[in-house]
């Protein structure tokens, strides 16, 4: 039986842009953001999708929307506890279709408005693993305008290495299963994954890989990576923006 995973759409960039609230800002035409009526969980939180005109979350935690309107892994917010227990939904329309990179600066606004969010950032060494290519080169090759989605069995990812990268950091938290008929869950340390491979563009592959009692996600991933996707990850330290959390709402302004 193939393994079931998760797949968080968390979105990954290391610079952390300042916006303005000024006129020119995009906003959403409409939104309702309200905390989530049934509590399901960090586990499942990952309830998140985007299109070119709309944003919507359900379960979704602070911490993960904060993520994904600056572009960061989850390691990367720094705050209070609640981030990761307090769950909310969010329905939110744009007047027309946008650009994807426009959606990040519209969540930005609305966190602000509704949460009355307050951050800055700041600079910090840790532990992060680099997401590389394999000394014999890579095995996967950029996905066109025109290929057919990848339909292989096992794991599909279709994207860019950047977006790899942050399902991974999920991925490599994900302890041994007992059960390998079950799914396991995301609970052990996280770490940023950084995108070091320099390949650019979308792709679009396979991954074939089972659960196995005793190993954790980390080894069973490594593995696929090298043998499959020729690439690996390295173990480094380094410097890395973090968003501080100043201060935040946790009821959202009404509606």
């Amino acid at each position: 039986m193939a393994a079931r995973i998760f797949l968080p759409l968390s979105l990954l960039v290391f610079a952390l842009p300042v916006v303005a609230q000024t006129s020119n800002t995009p906003t959403f035409e409409v939104a309702s953001v309200k905390p989530s009526q049934h509590l399901v969980g960090p586990d499942y939180n990952n309830g998140i999708a985007i299109s070119p005109s709309a944003f919507t979350a359900h379960n979704a935690t602070l911490r993960r929307l904060i993520a994904e309107a600056y572009d960061l892994q989850l390691r990367q917010i720094s705050g209070p506890a609640w981030l990761d227990q307090n769950e909310y939904d969010i329905d939110a329309r744009t007047s027309k279709p946008v650009d994807r990179n426009a959606i990040s600066p519209m969540l930005r606004a609305l966190l602000v408005d509704r949460f009355h969010l307050r951050r800055h950032t700041e600079t910090r060494e840790m532990r992060v693993y680099a997401l590389v290519v394999s000394p014999a080169g890579p095995k996967i090759h950029p996905a066109t305008d025109s290929q057919a989605a990848n339909t292989s069995g096992g794991f599909h990812f279709r994207g860019d290495m950047r977006r790899f990268a942050d399902f991974l950091a999920v991925q490599f938290s994900i302890p041994a299963a007992d059960n390998p008929a079950e799914p396991a869950h995301a609970g052990g340390p996280m770490f940023p994954v950084l995108d070091k491979t320099g390949l650019a563009g979308a792709y679009d592959f396979a991954v074939d890989m089972r659960p196995e009692l005793g190993v954790d996600l980390f080894t069973l991933w490594r593995r696929a990576l090298r043998e499959q996707l020729g690439l690996d990850v390295e173990s480094r330290r380094q410097r890395i923006e973090i968003l501080v959390v100043d201060k935040a709402a946790k009821i959202p302004a009404a509606n």
